[in-house]
């Protein structure tokens, strides 16, 4: 694929992150998440025709198959069992949100994170897009109230440190490749454990009532 096609995949990609911090139901999050990971999946699969790794083209199997197809399925199973329809509102209302996200889009295409833009110069935009999409991510984990928004917030920084690990040139490390697949497993794992104790003792997935816990 051609730089022009990247940068709009990127933009799709951070369009989806920003989907994640405005949507209010789960189901609409999850869709955004499918569609960011499908993204990552399709950008990850150039890669592969470009180096011929097999290595890679086993950790594009795995992500499509867990993270396309399985963490969508898993997702809608755990709101079914917890009768979750609505997302928990974020910390910050709407428009405080956006104009944090506008800060951040800035803030990441900035002379402050040219260092980190240009280890590969070729790729000078589409690492400082990617810079953006694991700042929104982190924000998004922050800002969010949710468990299962949380979650899905620390998988979409994890597709935004792939992303960035891609134009970085470091697709081809093994140690990165096994990583990947060694995160999606782990936070699978977390995600059922941590939600099911949640909600087991307090009734909800809303975290600000952990804030409630006394010694």
């Amino acid at each position: 694929m051609n730089i022009l096609t990247l940068q709009f995949l990127l933009g799709i990609i951070i369009g989806t992150i920003i989907l994640l911090h405005i949507a209010k139901k789960n189901l609409v999050a999850i869709l955004a998440y499918s569609i960011q990971s499908l993204l990552i999946t399709i950008i990850l699969f150039d890669s592969f025709l470009k180096t011929g790794n097999v290595l890679l083209f086993f950790v594009i199997l795995i992500i499509f198959i867990v993270k396309v197809v399985l963490a969508p399925i898993f997702f809608i199973k755990l709101i079914k069992k917890y009768a979750l329809v609505f997302s928990v509102d974020a910390y910050l209302g709407t428009p405080i949100t956006l104009i944090v996200i506008t800060i951040i889009i800035f803030i990441t295409n900035s002379q402050k994170f040219l260092p980190l833009s240009n280890i590969l110069p070729d790729n000078k935009i589409l690492l400082s897009l990617t810079l953006s999409s694991i700042f929104l991510s982190l924000f998004l984990i922050i800002n969010r109230k949710e468990a299962l928004s949380q979650i899905i917030g620390i998988l979409s920084l994890e597709n935004s440190i792939v992303a960035f690990s891609i134009f970085a040139g470091l697709e081809q490390s093994p140690a990165l490749q096994l990583g990947i697949i060694f995160n999606i497993f782990i936070w699978i794992i977390i995600a059922v454990v941590f939600m099911s104790m949640i909600y087991k003792h307090f009734g909800s997935l809303n975290v600000s009532y952990i804030k409630n816990l006394k010694d």
